[in-house]
């Protein structure tokens, strides 16, 4: 498996990884991929895809967010192909995406989700930061990831980038 940055040609895969994770429970992530690419807060840098036999498995994005203002990064969605999940996938696009974010010295990452299943990863509760979420009942879900770049003086309240707002 390689993982790699998004290329123009891996949009419709991109698109299908994302439909097939979230069949389940879809709740608009395969348009919020599409809207965050046309957004101002869309990072090239911090699209990657997983690649196994030529084929686009999974996808993670982090795009622009802020704390208080200041920027930050909000993670999501991570998506892999139902074929391929449990074979850690999701694992090596996050560390991956978590190490690119670390390189351009960004201060921290921000995601809603399964506290067991990020915290392998260092995330923990941003209340413990002093960072609130955008909506106060996902509080025991929300969670951050501090980087190299992180000062404890970045607090307050976290916003995604204006795409998120659509769901």
């Amino acid at each position: 498996m390689l993982i790699r940055r998004e290329v123009p040609a891996d949009v419709d895969a991109i698109r299908t990884v994302t439909e097939a994770a979230f069949a389940a429970r879809p709740a608009g992530e395969e348009r919020l991929v599409d809207w965050l690419r046309a957004d101002e807060g869309w990072l090239p840098a911090l699209s990657l895809v997983a690649v196994a036999d030529g084929v686009v498995v999974g996808h993670v994005v982090c795009t622009r967010a802020t704390v208080d203002g200041a920027p930050a990064l909000g993670l999501g969605p991570l998506s892999v192909l139902p074929t391929h999940q449990r074979a850690g996938v999701g694992k090596a696009l996050v560390h991956a995406v978590l190490g690119a974010a670390d390189a351009l010295d960004e201060p921290l990452v921000v995601l809603l989700g399964s506290p067991e299943y990020y915290s392998r990863f260092g995330f923990r509760l941003a209340s413990e930061y002093g960072i609130t979420p955008p909506v106060a009942e996902w509080s025991p879900h929300f969670q951050v990831r501090t980087l190299s770049a992180y000062h404890e003086g970045l607090r307050g309240a976290f916003r995604y980038s204006e795409p998120f707002d659509r769901l």
